[in-house]
């Protein structure tokens, strides 16, 4: 993914955090900073360049993975306590077997 990319989904991640402020916050001005620093020409290339858009990719990997982690949290840790034992099994996309009626499965 090119450096340009990695900003936008980076500055993504943070308008999602932060909301509609978030031009105005401390990480934004860092981030913009931090690649507006790194930035070589196209006839440069330079290690310390290469290592920072690493560590930008996996920041932004960071940051989109723990958003995702946070919203399936929410959806399947409800903090409902009464769901039975059926619901919590089409939270998943499971279906529990139906008992078979007969001799033998009476109680």
């Amino acid at each position: 993914m090119a450096a340009l990319g990695v900003c936008r989904g980076i500055l993504k991640e943070i308008r999602i955090a932060k909301g509609s402020g978030y031009k105005h916050t401390l990480i934004y001005k860092y981030v913009l900073e931090q690649f507006r620093r790194n930035q070589v020409t196209g006839a440069q290339l330079c290690r310390a360049q290469v290592e920072a858009l690493h560590a930008a990719q996996s920041y932004l990997c960071l940051l989109s993975s723990t958003r995702l982690h946070l919203h399936l949290h929410l959806r399947y840790h409800s903090p409902r306590a009464d769901v039975r034992i059926d619901q919590a099994a089409g939270l998943v996309g499971l279906r529990l077997p139906k008992q078979p009626g007969g001799k033998g499965w009476e109680t």
